[in-house]
């Protein structure tokens, strides 16, 4: 699970890096970003009822949690993530998401060399 520390949980974080930060968008996600001053970085989510009913954004939003969980070392230290799932997120599987992830924080350049050395690999 993601640490309790390595989430954006508050409301004027969230407004904090909508308005003031940068956004890249996939497919399947949206991704702002936004550097920060704790020297961690840090992932929130936002997943709307449009995505599907609970089951579904409840499955969505384990899935996220745990991808960014494992991939926490892949992203810049000091940053605030928050990715904002798309109404055709709710039948992507795991690897999928994973994959837009990595791909999205690819294209904002906040990962780090090894990890992008190992996608353009791919």
């Amino acid at each position: 699970m993601l640490p309790a520390g390595r989430r954006i949980i508050k409301a004027k974080d969230f407004r904090r890096v909508y308005h003031g930060g940068r956004k890249v968008t996939g497919k399947i996600l949206k991704m702002y970003y936004l550097p920060n001053s704790y020297g961690l970085t840090r992932f929130g989510f936002s997943i709307s009822k449009k995505v599907g009913k609970a089951v579904t954004r409840n499955l969505l939003k384990r899935r996220l949690r745990e991808i960014c969980r494992q991939h926490i070392n892949s992203f810049q230290p000091g940053w605030d993530i928050i990715l904002v799932a798309r109404e055709n997120s709710g039948s992507s599987g795991y690897h999928e998401l994973e994959k837009e992830v990595l791909k999205l924080g690819y294209w904002g350049k906040i990962l780090i060399e090894e990890e992008i050395k190992g996608l353009e690999d791919k």
